[in-house]
């Protein structure tokens, strides 16, 4: 029989970033989880008895947080800083037209997809990571629904990853706050590779509220 890994992909909610500025992993700001109606919808929606990624910034806590408390109630609760944000490094605070005129800036991104920032890495460096990170739990966690709250730069990568694009393609994909993404990967039933199957993309919350 066939086991499917099912991840569900949520980015955080809005940070509070009034300056505009860009935070990566390091600058660890707060966000709005004054709406109970967007985090019931992704509660309603995200299945019992998941495995819960988060990472350690105040993004990912707190949106998880306020899902778990519209009801959703996952097993348990990892913590996989391999699945974390681009790190901008010295370049992190930094408004995000003045990363763009330092770096040279990109049609859709803050920066030409390889240039690594002082002290921090490029695009290219965190794909190669989250892939690292993404294959690794779906082995570890095989047959299980996975619930990531996590961010733009890496749930791009995992997009692109299920669609097989290279990091060029992948960083187009737009992702909302607290969009919801599902891809299911079906394990072949030697345990020898598998496929992705991309189920939906950056699903909001007041679609997922209708439906």
């Amino acid at each position: 029989m066939t086991r499917t890994t099912r991840w569900w992909w949520v980015r955080h909610a809005k940070a509070l970033n009034h300056d505009n500025r860009v935070y990566g992993n390091t600058l660890d700001v707060s966000v709005d989880t004054s709406d109970p109606v967007s985090f019931r919808a992704l509660a309603g929606t995200l299945p019992g008895n998941a495995v819960l990624i988060r990472n350690q910034l105040n993004r990912s806590v707190q949106t998880a947080e306020a899902i778990q408390a519209q009801g959703f109630a996952p097993s348990r609760v990892q913590v996989e800083e391999e699945l974390q944000e681009l790190c901008f490094g010295d370049w992190q605070g930094l408004s995000y037209d003045k990363i763009r005129e330092v770096s040279g800036g990109h049609p859709v991104w803050f920066t030409p997809l390889d240039l690594v920032p002082p002290k921090g890495e490029s695009f290219v460096q965190m794909r190669t990571r989250v892939i690292s990170g993404i294959e690794r739990l779906t082995k570890e966690l095989a047959g299980h629904d996975i619930v990531s709250i996590s961010h733009g730069g890496p749930i791009r990568v995992a997009i692109g990853h299920a669609l097989d694009f290279d990091a060029n393609r992948s960083v187009y994909f737009r992702v909302d706050n607290l969009s919801l993404t599902r891809l299911d990967y079906h394990h072949a039933p030697d345990a020898a590779g598998g496929t992705w199957q991309v189920h939906c993309v950056n699903v909001l919350p007041d679609a997922l509220e209708a439906a």
